[in-house]
């Protein structure tokens, strides 16, 4: 092992077991977090802090595991004017370009007095889980909090792992109460999403959980799944590039290990047709890492999930690309926009050299939490529309139903629902009567 990334061809078998995306078997991991579950759901508050004791090392009374207004105000003391003022540049472009996502409710009007429509409402109370312990995830906070406030949410509540002290990050608290949220609590891990699914004394449940977390809060969140609504299953990070023979190599390496200091399981991937390039940004990837902080993650990255893969043309990189279906996409092409209409599956597009991933993870507006693991192939990136609900609206008029009644009643019957059949029947036989009655049809005729 070492620094260096690996050049491959696009017919060699590593870069099938890197589309593969092996994750392990997470069988035992899957029956601990069950527990956890059970736990919180029988004892509430005593599980939960005893949890928090064990996996963070914070001993707190479930009257502390709720973050004071004077623990936000010392935070607010803590941060600098430069932090505040990007963080607050941040959260205007998130919030500008999540307003653009906003649906509003709709009827249209049909023949016959027919109206049809959609009633668009937020979801009431949402929580989000944000990573923490002794790491600060602003960026986190406001990917997660932004979207739930411009949908309309009405109680959005944090939870977020304690350092062993038992304090929540500055930063991190800071970007919270920017951002909007109404609670945040000292929870982290299984036992934080099982908090929010089933609820305690101290946290009232929610409707749905979002935000992404380790392979503890992965699983619980599947594992609460139709108890509460979640918005994915977030994997490993993921970037893949591809690049022609004009690209900037050592902005590439750069790029490359921005996601291959996640952690050990993320990807970064290189799809180049041209074999100069591809050595230089070897190269280039060895001596950047060497100045990095995270060698050691870098290292295992670079060595399990990463390569430079030399394709044929750019049109087979495309064709790759869309099979890998990546959470990050950067195209350093000349003319990117016009290779744009290739793209069919990626979490989130980045044209040309100065469009880095890190200014999407952070500034630019859109949603940095995406769907990994090839799920791009059908997931969006969180949105406005991740924390609303839709309810259809259908209004018929006598008339209209008449006029429509008679194949309702036929395919109920074909479907042997004759109760189905019937629900329209008597209201035909009774819109019918009330004709006679009035005249306007004579006794010996019927209207269906």
């Amino acid at each position: 092992m070492g620094l260096n990334i690996k050049i491959i061809e696009s017919g060699d078998s590593i870069l099938e077991e890197i589309f593969e995306r092996k994750t392990g078997r997470y069988g035992e991991i899957s029956a601990n977090v069950a527990q956890i579950i059970a736990s919180v759901q029988a004892r509430g508050d005593d599980a939960v802090c005893e949890l928090t004791a064990c996996f963070s090392g914070a001993v707190l009374s479930p009257e502390e595991l709720k973050v004071t207004k004077a623990e936000i105000e010392a935070a607010y003391r803590l941060v600098d004017d430069e932090f505040l003022a990007a963080l607050l540049l941040a959260l205007d472009n998130i919030t500008n370009f999540h307003r653009r996502q906003l649906q509003h409710s709709w009827f249209e009007p049909g023949g016959l007095g027919v109206i049809l429509g959609q009633l668009v409402r937020p979801l009431h109370r949402v929580g989000i889980y944000v990573p923490g312990g002794k790491a600060s995830y602003p960026s986190s906070v406001l990917m997660n909090a932004i979207p739930a406030r411009v949908a309309g949410v009405k109680e959005i509540c944090m939870v977020t792992p304690p350092d062993r002290d038992g304090t929540v990050n500055q930063y991190t608290l800071v970007a919270a109460a920017e951002a909007g949220v109404n609670e945040i609590y000292k929870i982290g891990g299984a036992q934080a999403v099982a908090a929010l699914a089933y609820g305690t004394a101290t946290v009232p449940k929610v409707d749905k959980i979002s935000g992404p977390g380790n392979i503890y809060v992965t699983l619980a969140k599947q594992q609460v799944y139709g108890q509460v609504d979640i918005d994915m299953l977030a994997g490993p990070s993921e970037v893949l590039i591809i690049a022609d023979s004009t690209a900037n190599p050592s902005f590439i390496a750069a790029d490359l290990l921005s996601q291959a200091e996640h952690d050990e399981m993320a990807s970064a991937v290189l799809l180049t047709p041209c074999g100069k390039l591809a050595r230089e940004v070897r190269a280039e990837v060895a001596k950047q890492a060497s100045r990095l902080s995270r060698r050691e993650i870098i290292e295992l990255s670079l060595e399990n999930r990463s390569a430079i893969v030399i394709t044929d043309s750019l049109e087979q990189a495309f064709e790759l690309a869309n099979r890998f279906a990546p959470e990050h996409l950067e195209l350093m092409v000349v003319e990117p926009f016009h290779w744009l209409s290739k793209v069919e599956n990626a979490g989130a597009v980045f044209l040309g050299r100065y469009s880095p991933e890190p200014a999407g993870d952070y500034l630019a507006g859109p949603n940095h939490i995406l769907p990994t693991g090839g799920t791009a192939r059908f997931y969006s990136p969180l949105g406005v529309e991740s924390f609303m609900k839709k309810t259809s609206l259908i209004s018929y008029t006598p008339a209209s139903l008449v006029e429509v009644g008679g194949a309702i009643v036929k395919l109920a019957e074909v479907e042997g629902l004759t109760a189905h059949a019937n629900a329209v029947r008597v209201r035909m036989q009774e819109y019918e009567t009330s004709l006679k009655e009035e005249g306007v049809v004579n006794q010996d005729e019927s209207i269906y």
